[in-house]
């Protein structure tokens, strides 16, 4: 059977072919990854050094992560910082950024708690990161152009969240739609802090013609999503490789689209370097909308051929009273803008992909937690 490495391996390999027009792009050039410890800055960064191993001296990228590591350093991250292949700097974005600072040319600010388990644990934390931290970047990014040093991509992640629960009229959800949301609901401090932050992101590009994008991710899943993280996959995971009943603590009614994270990374490297400043781009996959709870048994019986799985899907109720407040009963997007400007392209069916992510979480059941 194919182990974590062997998925990894694949995913990178795939990155890099799909990607081939943009990698290049950043040749030569230093790039900063905020939050790079976390979910997706575990294929962001490693695509990067993926690509650096098999080109010159002079055109590997350049990579420096900012993290607060208040969940951990995963052991990845720390391989990389040994090998010499990146640099880590201990960093909470709410706080005043290093000086000097050095000069980067693309910027990727993904520093967020995006868990639902952790936000609302910390929901001011969670608010500072997604808008002081966001300008603070964007003060950086200014101040490298007035300096005639200019930042050249600069990419914020957004959230599906933004969106609330959409009306049925606008499922699948274009970019265009405004959304329906909270503002003083258990889930705001994340979802409105994500709305704010694009609307500064926005405003930065028109009124100081920086290039800022937005990509809106949709329900991302697979390697690099800690089997700690709390969300709906890799707690199904945690079940699975613990031998017991996959425990549903919902009717299992609400449908998702889901969108593996080497192909969720293929289109935030395609925002960053092609997408155009003050825009946002739903990134995830279109099809299939499945149910929760056709989602758990789908992973029973892809456990059930992998690992000789006898479990199966009980329901349960949370103790948080919170816990599905809020919570959308459809979410899928429309990808058309990002298919037709950036050329992404989703790669990994939903079958495969959860196949590929069990696989991973075989060989990675512990998440580093401080």
């Amino acid at each position: 059977m194919e182990t974590a490495i062997d998925i990894v391996q694949e995913d990178l390999d795939l990155l890099c072919r799909m990607l081939a027009e943009e990698l290049p792009r950043l040749s030569g050039k230093q790039l900063l990854i905020t939050g790079g410890a976390g979910f997706l800055g575990y294929y962001l960064v490693q695509t990067a050094t993926h690509f650096n191993r098999s080109a010159a001296a002079a055109d590997r990228i350049g990579v420096t992560i900012f993290d607060n590591f208040s969940r951990g350093a995963p052991a990845w991250l720390v391989s990389l910082r040994d090998a010499g292949e990146v640099t880590v700097v201990t960093q909470d974005l709410r706080a005043p950024l290093p000086s000097p600072m050095g000069d980067f040319s693309y910027i990727i600010h993904g520093a967020s708690i995006a868990s639902p388990t952790y936000y609302r644990v910390d929901p001011i934390g969670t608010m500072d990161g997604n808008v002081n931290g966001l300008r603070n970047l964007l003060d950086y990014a200014l101040g490298q152009k007035a300096k005639g040093r200019p930042v050249e991509g600069f990419l914020f992640f957004s959230s599906s969240e933004i969106y609330g629960d959409p009306d049925p009229a606008n499922i699948p959800t274009p970019e265009t739609y405004r959304g329906s949301v909270s503002c003083t609901g258990p889930r705001a401090c994340y979802d409105e802090a994500k709305r704010f932050g694009e609307t500064l992101c926005v405003n930065f590009a028109k009124q100081h013609g920086l290039p800022v994008k937005v990509a809106r991710p949709f329900n991302n899943y697979g390697p690099g999503l800690k089997i700690t993280d709390g969300r709906l996959i890799p707690d199904f995971a945690r079940d699975i490789l613990a031998g017991r009943d996959i425990v549903m603590l919902s009717d299992g009614s609400p449908t998702r689209t889901f969108c593996y994270s080497a192909d969720s990374v293929q289109g935030y490297y395609k925002v960053l370097v092609r997408g155009r400043p003050g825009e946002a781009y739903n990134i995830g996959a279109e099809t299939p909308e499945i149910s929760v709870g056709a989602l758990a048994e789908t992973l029973v019986g892809l456990a059930r051929t992998l690992f000789g799985y006898p479990g199966k899907v009980v329901r349960g109720q949370s103790k948080d009273s919170d816990y599905l407040v809020d919570n959308p009963n459809r979410r899928c997007p429309v990808i058309a803008k990002a298919r037709e400007e950036l050329g992404y392209s989703p790669q990994v069916p939903l079958k495969e992909g959860l196949r590929r992510a069990l696989v991973w979480y075989s060989g990675n059941r512990e998440g580093e937690e401080k």
